[in-house]
C-alpha cells in the first residue's frame, strides 16, 4: 500500500492532516478487510484462474421510494442470465442491492420523518422481498449503508487521493438533485413544466430539474481518461450493449470530458461517506455507489471481478460506461467485460419514475398473474434497444396466445392425447446424431423434414441470442418454435391416423383395411406416421422446457415433469435433438380438464 507523503499532507489544512493520519492509521490495522480490498486487484485477473464464475450484477436499487415494474424488470433480466450461465452448470454469482446515501434519500427520509438510517432499514426490505417474491437467485445483496462498503469507500478515495486523482476547487454548474449529479451547458435545456407552467432548466437525457449551484469541493481527474476510455471501448466494441448506445458512450467522451465533481459539503449533504481527510466533505453518491459491485466481489464473492456483464437501466448509462470505467482505470481494477443498458418499461407511452408516481406497483401485478406469468411476460415483451408499453390487457392477451393458446396447448395436446403412446415414439427415435441421420429426420413428408431442421438449430440460436444479451430474442425464438409446431402437428392431425387404425380395428368387414390398402399403406406405416410426428412434437417440448428453466423456473419444472425428464437431465448438453431417449412417462399426475394443465385459464380478464 502506498504511503501518504509529507510533501502531500503539507498541502492539507492541519485538521485534515490529523484526520487523514488517524484515519490512515485505523484502516491499516484493520489488516483483514485492507488485504481482502487489495486481493481483488491481484487475485482476478483473467490469468490467475479459468474456472471464475460468471459474474453479473443489477444495479443497486436507490430506496427513495418503493419499487416499480421497471426495477423487477431489472432484476428478472439479470437472474435469466445468471440461470441461462447456470443450466450449462457454470458457477455464477448474482449481486444485487441498494444504494442508500445521497441527497433524495437524506430529503425523503426528512419528509417521512425518520432517520436516514431507519428510513433506509424499511427500504432495503422491501427491494429483498421482490426479489424473494419473483424468485431471485441473488448471492449477495448489499447495501451502500454496510460497515464493509464504507470501509471500502474511504480506501478507494485515498488510493485516488495519493495517485493524485483527486483535488479541490470552486465548481459551478447545474445540479440535478433527482439525479445526484451535476450537468455541463450543453446537456440542459430551458422548458416550460406542463403542470406548472413555469419555466424551468431540465437535464436532457433524464428532463429532471436542474439549479444552478456553486460550491467549494473535491474533484476527479476525470479528462485525464479520455484516451484511455477510447482505446478501451476501440478494443472493446461490445463492451456496451446495444451498439447504439456505445455509439453515444464514445460520443460523449469525445465530444466532452469535464472533470467530475465527487464531493458535496456537509452543510448541503450530511447522509452519505464522509471524505476521510476532510469532514467537512461528503463523498459524491455515485463514487460511493458504484464501487459496490467490487466491495461485494472482494468481501463476499472471492474470485468474482470482474464482472462479465452488468445490467444497468437507459438512463444511467452515463455513469456505469463512462465514470465507472474510468474509476476503476484509476485504481488499476480490471474493467467490467460488458454492460448491458437496456430499455425502459412505460405506463401510458410515459416513463415510469418514482418521482412522477407514474408506476406500477410490482406486487400488485404477482399477486394478480403470478410469478412465472410476470417473469415471461417481462423478459418477452420488455425492451433492450427500444421502451415497451405496459398494459394489464397486454399481459392477458400474450398469456393467452404464447403460454396457455401456445406452450400450455401443445403439451396437452401430446401428453394427455390419447390414441398414441410418447414413450413408444421416444424409444423409437430418439438418439444422439451421428453421421448417419437419424429415422426421424427421413420423415417423407417434406414439411416434417423441414421442422426436424428447425428443432435442431433451436438450441444454437437461442444460445446466440443469450450470449448477446438479448434474453427478449431468445424467448421470442422459442415461443416461434412452440408455435410452429403447434402448426405442424395440425397439419399432419396424427388424430386422424389413430382414428383410422380404431376404425380398421373395430371394422369386421375388412372394407377399412381394403380402403387402406389401395392407397397403398397398412396400419404399421400408420403407427409410423404417428409416432414420427408425436416424437418431433414432444422433442420440441423437452428443448423449450430446457431453455425455459432460466425465465420460468417453476412453469419449466412442471413442463418436464409432465414430459417425464429426469433431474439429471436438465442441463445444457441435453440441449440437442435425439440426445435424451428416457423420456415419455410422465413424472406427475397428468389430470383432466383444467386440472393438471401447464398454463390454467386466468381467474380475471380484467
Amino acid at each position: 500500500m502506498r504511503r501518504t507523503t509529507s510533501s502531500s499532507i503539507a498541502l492539507l489544512t492541519p485538521l485534515q492532516s490529523l484526520v487523514l493520519r488517524r484515519w490512515r492509521t485505523q484502516w491499516v490495522c484493520s489488516k483483514s478487510q485492507h488485504l481482502r480490498w487489495q486481493g481483488l486487484a491481484t487475485s482476478t485477473r483473467d490469468d490467475v484462474s479459468k474456472a471464475k464464475p460468471y459474474y453479473i450484477t443489477t444495479p443497486i436499487f436507490y430506496v427513495n421510494a418503493a419499487p416499480h415494474v421497471g426495477h423487477m424488470y431489472t432484476m428478472i433480466l439479470t437472474d435469466v442470465l445468471k440461470r441461462w450461465q447456470e443450466l450449462k452448470q457454470r458457477k455464477s454469482i448474482l449481486v444485487t442491492g441498494t444504494d442508500e446515501h445521497g441527497m433524495k434519500i437524506q430529503q425523503a427520509a426528512a419528509k417521512a420523518g425518520v432517520p436516514p438510517k431507519e428510513f433506509c432499514d424499511r427500504g432495503a426490505e422491501v427491494f429483498k422481498d421482490l426479489a424473494k417474491r419473483i424468485d431471485i437467485s441473488n448471492d449477495v445483496f448489499i447495501r451502500t449503508t454496510d460497515q464493509r462498503h464504507k470501509e471500502a469507500v474511504e480506501y478507494t478515495w485515498q488510493m485516488l487521493q495519493e495517485k493524485g486523482y483527486i483535488y479541490e476547487r470552486k465548481h459551478e454548474g447545474w445540479y440535478s438533485v433527482s439525479d445526484e449529479t451535476f450537468y455541463p451547458q450543453p446537456q440542459v435545456q430551458l422548458i416550460v413544466d406542463p403542470p406548472s407552467g413555469r419555466k424551468i432548466m431540465v437535464s436532457i437525457e433524464t428532463g429532471k430539474e436542474v439549479e444552478w449551484t456553486s460550491e467549494r469541493n473535491y474533484h476527479f481527474r476525470l479528462s485525464a481518461f479520455r484516451d484511455k476510455l477510447l482505446a478501451f471501448y476501440a478494443s472493446n466494441p461490445s463492451f456496451v450493449v446495444p451498439h447504439s448506445r456505445m455509439d453515444d458512450v464514445v460520443k460523449q467522451v469525445t465530444d466532452s470530458l469535464a472533470d467530475l465533481s465527487i464531493s458535496r459539503p456537509v452543510e448541503r449533504l450530511t447522509w452519505g461517506v464522509r471524505v476521510p481527510s476532510d469532514p467537512t466533505q461528503t463523498i459524491y453518491v455515485w463514487l460511493d455507489a458504484l464501487l459496490n459491485y467490487t466491495t461485494a466481489a472482494g468481501y463476499q464473492t472471492s474470485g468474482g471481478w470482474p464482472a462479465d456483464v452488468q445490467v444497468v437501466g437507459k438512463d444511467i448509462v452515463r455513469f456505469h460506461c463512462i465514470y465507472w470505467p474510468a474509476f476503476l482505470m484509476a485504481l488499476d481494477l480490471p474493467l467490467p467485460k460488458q454492460i448491458l443498458t437496456h430499455a425502459h418499461w412505460t405506463l401510458g407511452r410515459q416513463k415510469m419514475a418514482k418521482s412522477t408516481g407514474n408506476t406500477v406497483n410490482p406486487f400488485w401485478a404477482l399477486d394478480r398473474f403470478g410469478v412465472d406469468i410476470m417473469r415471461w411476460y417481462l423478459v418477452h415483451e420488455g425492451g433492450i434497444s427500444d421502451d415497451a408499453d405496459y398494459d394489464n390487457r397486454f399481459i392477458i392477451e400474450k398469456y393467452k396466445k404464447h403460454l396457455q393458446g401456445g406452450l400450455g396447448n401443445l403439451t396437452s395436446r401430446i401428453m394427455r392425447g390419447k390414441g398414441w403412446d410418447v414413450r413408444r415414439a421416444v424409444q423409437q427415435y430418439a438418439h444422439e446424431e451421428s453421421e448417419e441421420y437419424p429415422t426421424v429426420s427421413n420423415e417423407s413428408h417434406k414439411e416434417g423434414r423441414r421442422m426436424y431442421g428447425r428443432i435442431r438449430a433451436l438450441p444454437g440460436q437461442v444460445d446466440a441470442h443469450m450470449r448477446d444479451l438479448h434474453p427478449n430474442r431468445a424467448l421470442q425464438a422459442l415461443s416461434k418454435a412452440v408455435a410452429d409446431m403447434n402448426g405442424y402437428l395440425q397439419q399432419a392431425s396424427p388424430w386422424t391416423a389413430v382414428t383410422r387404425l380404431q376404425s380398421i380395428a373395430a371394422d369386421t368387414t375388412g372394407n377399412e383395411m381394403h380402403e387402406l390398402s389401395k392407397a397403398g399403406q397398412s396400419p404399421e406405416d400408420l403407427e409410423v406416421e404417428i409416432d414420427r410426428t408425436i416424437y418431433l412434437a414432444a422433442e420440441t417440448l423437452r428443448l423449450v422446457g430446457l431453455m425455459l428453466q432460466p425465465c420460468i423456473p417453476a412453469s419449466a419444472k412442471k413442463l418436464l415433469d409432465m414430459l417425464g425428464v429426469s433431474q439429471e437431465r436438465r442441463t445444457w448438453e441435453w440441449c440437442q435433438v435425439g440426445k435424451d431417449d428416457g423420456y415419455g412417462t410422465s413424472l406427475v399426475e397428468l389430470g383432466r380438464g383444467e386440472y393438471g394443465v401447464l398454463f390454467p385459464r386466468l381467474t380475471s380478464d380484467f
